[in-house]
Order: C-alpha cells, then structure tokens, then sequence
C-alpha cells in the first residue's frame, strides 16, 4: 500500500519540524524541557495539520522513552487501563498520546488521573478544540497547555518544495510549480491539507515521461473535483463550519441550514455545532437581542439531553433563529478595545473609593471613601468615576444602529451625559 505524501514526510526530530517556533526553537520552553529530560504532561491545542501528532512522536523519541498511542475516537476506558497496566512494569514513565481527547468522556478522563499524578505516564493530548471546554478540571490542571499556531507561508513553501522532490522521485517525472497561491489558499495553515491537495494534483495530472505542471487554476478545479464531499474527519471540516457561522452572521438561514445539513450528514458531533453558535450568539448578535444567548445556551444544554437524530430539529430552529436576529458585533469589539488598553496601560490601580475595605486600617488609609451606593439614589444612579484616573472617560462600548442597542444607548447618553459621548 502505498505511504500518503504526508505520512512519508512526516519529520523525525526538531531540526526538521516546520513551524511552532515559539515552542521548539532554540532556548523555548519544550526545546528546554527535553533538554532538561523533565518533560511535563501537556495538551497541544492547535488546528488540524500543524504538528502536534508529529511534536508528540518526537518528543518521546528524542527521550528514548517508549511511546504509546490513543485515539479517542476508536478507545475507551478499557484501552486507557491497559496501556497503564503495561506502563507500571516499565521503568522509564512512557509517553501516553491520545489524539482527539476532547472526545474523550469525563469516566475515560478520569481513568488517566491516577497514572498521570503519580507519573506512571507522561501524558500528551491532542486537541483542535479548547481544552478548557473539554478537558476535565482536575486532568487539566495536571497539565501544561501549548497552543501550535498555523504554519507561515514561509514554513508551506518548504513542504511544496519537499513534496515536489518526494513526488518526482516516487513517480520518476518533472513536476513544476510555477503558482502556488491557491495551494496556500487550499491548505489555511495546515501541512497535511496541503501535501494532500499536492498530491492529489499530481496523481490526476500525472503521465509517464511528461512534465506536470501545476498552476493555481489547475488546484482549484481538480481540488474542487475531488473534494466535493464534506468529511468530518478531514479536509473540509473547518472550511464548512466556516460556511455555516458566515451563512448566519450574513443573516442567511437557507444557507445556514444547507451548511447544517451537510454537518449532520457527516456525522459531525453535534455539541462542537451548538458550541460555535454559543459563541455566535454574543460575539454577532449581543444585546442587539439578548435572548439569543439563551436560546443559544438552551440548545446546547437540549442536544447534550437528546441527541441525535432528534437533536437535528433542534439544533435547525437555533441556526434559523441565528440568523433571522438582528445582528450587532459591539460586545466583541468592547472587550477587544478594553484589552488593547489594558495592553498600552498596564495593570492601573483601582481608585481607592472602589475598593473594598473589609479592616478598620483600610478604612483608615482611604479604602472606600466617598463611594456612592446607587440604590440609595434617584432612578438608582448616581455619577461617580469607575475607571482608574489615568483612562477615565474612555469609552470600550459603543452601541450599534439597532432598536435594542438604540434604547441603550439614549439611556447612557441621560445617565452619563457628555461624559462618555454617547
């Protein structure tokens, strides 16, 4: 059978890993870590193709250590337990990777803790999702979290110039590659995407003793040839969950129920579909319609209950709900300018009326002092500065041209007045 170009060039130590500088180059904390021979229990967070299966293998090898593997899709408590079972008759704490375990289950999680604290095993998890959602508390905090970013463009077109070398001499012809920006557009930062969209390409093109040459024109039809079905598992996965989020911030619930559909189809879990519409719901909508957060967070408690196939109705009536809704993104753009300032000013003091002031010396030196109790004023108001001297006066959120954030805003605009020039 026939090695995928992906797998073939699957590298074998740190000098030739592409990417995930940040933690694998000279003086970074992994590059320490193995170093030092005290390599952590970790969770590599990142999307698909960017390493962290590979980072993981080379971890342990580099280690000399032996290296068991999971899947969470294919394993459960039973595998977990044997891997274990063989790790204590072993004297150097083997590596335990499990691929995908944020679909492991809170029992199959809690089957690790044990081995995990005591160092029976040095456990590495992969995640495409945020470990914070789907990892349990207590396995988490026994971990260290690395987040792999997508690779650079620099870092992709070395893998098109080794897999064009890979695949010259696999299939004894010339290949030239004269355009590469649709390829870089195809893979969105992940190496395995890409190799595979490469060789796809030159399998379709290729004929014995001729030259192959690949153009961004020919990528985009045969890719579109060839990957017109939707794989959950695969290459498409991020590019239609894309589709369906963009289908209802553009207000579209024909498209975003189409794009659903092709999600149920697949199989796909049906939590990571109600997960992004959670945060849809306050990142695209916020209180230009406030109840969408809960119809939002409703729907992911009801298809945790009911499942599928019933949970499909459900998870319909949101994403129409979604995207009929007015729509506002100033929530998200508040927290963002609140961040920047906080990056530009630093950690400012909290004004000393603000603060709590639970001892008499507290109270003494100021703590507390000249606070206003808004209760104990008309329509429960009272002006008072809340933000620390040096930004007050600042204003993080502005509301948008729509009914809700329309009536927010004249209501901040009599309280405040000119403060905040609402």
């Amino acid at each position: 059978m026939l090695i995928p170009l992906a797998e073939q060039l699957r590298p074998e130590s740190l000098e030739d890993y592409l990417g995930q500088e940040h933690l694998t180059g000279k003086g970074a904390i992994l590059q320490r870590a193995i170093e030092s021979g005290n390599v952590p229990s970790m969770i590599l967070w990142g999307g698909p193709g960017v390493g962290k299966t590979t980072l993981a293998y080379i971890i342990s090898k580099q280690m000399g250590r032996t290296f068991y593997t999971l899947s969470a899709i294919s394993s459960g408590v039973k595998e977990v337990r044997e891997v274990i079972a063989k790790a204590k008759e072993s004297s150097d704490s083997p590596f335990l990777f499990i691929d995908e375990i944020h679909r492991f289950s809170k029992s199959q999680q809690d089957a690790l803790l044990g081995a995990v604290e005591k160092g029976v095993v040095t456990f590495i998890g992969a995640t495409t999702e945020n470990p914070s959602f789907e990892v349990i508390s207590p396995l988490l905090s026994r971990c260290q979290i690395y987040i792999l970013k997508p690779l650079e463009e620099e870092h992709l077109l070395k893998l098109i110039e080794q897999g064009r070398k890979r695949l010259e001499d696999n299939l004894k012809i010339s290949i030239e590659i004269p355009e590469t920006d649709a390829l870089l557009r195809i893979s969105g930062g992940d190496a395995r995407k890409l190799l595979n969209a490469l060789e796809l390409i030159t399998n379709a093109e290729a004929t014995a003793g001729e030259k192959v040459t690949i153009t961004n024109e020919k990528t985009i039809r045969i890719i579109q040839q060839n990957l017109a079905m939707y794989d959950k598992t695969g290459e498409m996965h991020y590019d239609v969950i894309s589709a369906f989020i963009k289908s209802i911030r553009g207000s579209d619930p024909n498209a975003a129920v189409y794009w659903l559909a092709r999600m149920i189809g697949a199989g796909e879990d049906p939590k990571f579909i109600a997960r992004r519409m959670l945060i849809l719901a306050s990142e695209d909508i916020g209180n230009a319609n406030p109840n969408a957060l809960l119809l939002a967070n409703s729907c992911f408690q009801a298809i945790d209950v009911i499942g599928y196939p019933e949970c499909d109705l459900i998870l319909s009536q949101t994403a129409i709900y979604l995207a009929c809704s007015v729509k506002s993104n100033a929530s998200y753009l508040a927290i963002r300018k609140a961040s920047k300032s906080l990056k530009d000013t630093g950690d400012l003091p909290v004004p000393l009326h603000l603060r709590n002031a639970p001892t008499n010396l507290m109270k003494k030196i100021g703590y507390g002092k000249d606070y206003k109790y808004a209760h104990d004023y008309d329509n429960n108001f009272i002006e008072l500065e809340f933000l620390p001297e040096k930004i007050k006066g600042s204003t993080f959120y502005d509301p948008q041209e729509n009914a809700r954030e329309k009536e927010l805003r004249t209501r901040l605009k009599t309280l405040w007045k000119g403060k905040y020039k609402y």
